[in-house]
């Protein structure tokens, strides 16, 4: 249920929602959009009566909410989230679709760096890059942990990017977060329940990739364990799904996309690299991830991919990723957004000839 407060609400009537709220065994989750407060109630609520909070003082009406995804739905929060990264240097789920940029796994500290000026000449504002990689082999490069996380903190010194990087277990949660500036939960973790309420309960942004076989609305009820958690700046990752296709690594759903931007207010990604497993058909893909509506592409760019140590396959060299990020503006202006700097407006008759 969500009890929608009038515009104006006092902060003391607005406590008064909450605290009848608690009083009657409700969790409260209150949201602050631009146009209207909402106080989520969240919990057993067969005997809550939609009437005792409609007769107090600052309350327009209640809602009940039929999605179980409660806190992560648009019924709750019509209003699109922005999520702000490294102190509001980059915002996600704005006009500007950003861009995430960089090797699947950190290999060295020189590789790292150099990747990062890379990218950040191009046109990324996020730097990506694994220190701990979940391999389907356990004899597969497993990343360089804690030395891995020192390199990524170099090259954002050196470059000035903020980092995303996965996180795998609730035991080293605290060294990750220590080190990143957004938190990755990758596919494979995405129904770790214990590890999604340890980043609920952390400052920091957290991306949650969707599970290779799961539902969007199960991918949905993961999120809301990390919002329910505390933490509301969450952004959904669509990295492709299991299906009984062989031509691709995964099957891209591009569907998604636009489903999860109408069903909840939090920020999509869009993944084309696990997505398809192909760097040939990582730029349509990436294109057409802007026209459905994504808010970020998370991209995989290695300098020399065939030699990469993991995922070479799939990533972009350094040149097909700086010709992308052109074209990328291109699909952006089409759908009124930007990658990049935001583009000048230039005045009619200043393209009209002499």
């Amino acid at each position: 249920m969500i009890v929608v407060m009038k515009p104006g609400a006092t902060a003391a009537q607005i406590g008064n929602v909450i605290a009848r709220a608690e009083q009657m065994g409700c969790q409260t989750h209150p949201i602050y959009g631009d146009n209207r407060t909402v106080v989520a109630l969240v919990g057993d609520l067969t005997n809550v009566s939609r009437e005792v909070f409609g007769a107090l003082d600052g309350v327009l009406h209640t809602v009940r909410i039929q999605e179980p995804y409660k806190l992560s739905s648009r019924a709750t929060r019509p209003e699109d989230t922005v999520i702000e990264v490294a102190g509001g240097a980059v915002q996600i789920g704005g006009p500007e679709i950003i861009v995430m940029a960089g090797p699947c796994s950190v290999e060295s500290r020189e590789g790292i760096v150099e990747i990062a000026h890379a990218v950040k000449e191009a046109g990324a504002k996020v730097l990506r890059g694994g220190a701990f990689k979940p391999r389907t082999s356990p004899y597969d490069f497993q990343g360089h942990g804690l030395k891995g996380l020192e390199y990524l903190a170099e090259a954002r010194e050196a470059t000035g990017l903020p980092v995303i990087t996965e996180v795998m277990t609730v035991e080293t949660l605290p060294m990750v977060a220590e080190y990143t500036d957004i938190l990755q939960i990758g596919a494979r973790n995405m129904q770790n329940y214990g590890l999604l309420q340890a980043v609920g309960k952390i400052n920091k942004p957290v991306m949650l990739k969707r599970g290779m076989s799961g539902t969007i609305k199960e991918w949905l009820m993961c999120a809301e364990y990390i919002v329910s958690s505390g933490n509301k700046n969450v952004m959904l990752c669509e990295r492709g799904i299991r299906t009984y296709e062989t031509a691709t690594r995964n099957t891209f759903d591009l569907n998604a996309v636009p489903f999860v931007k109408q069903t909840s207010h939090l920020p999509v990604i869009a993944d084309p690299s696990h997505g398809t497993g192909l760097r040939e058909l990582v730029p349509a893909m990436a294109k057409a991830s802007i026209a459905a509506g994504a808010d970020a592409l998370i991209l995989e760019v290695h300098p020399d991919p065939d030699n990469a140590i993991s995922d070479g396959r799939q990533s972009l060299t350094l040149e097909m990723f700086a010709q992308l990020m052109h074209d990328l503006r291109r699909v952006a202006t089409a759908v009124d957004r930007f990658v990049g700097e935001a583009p000048v407006e230039i005045a009619v008759d200043e393209l009209m000839p002499a």
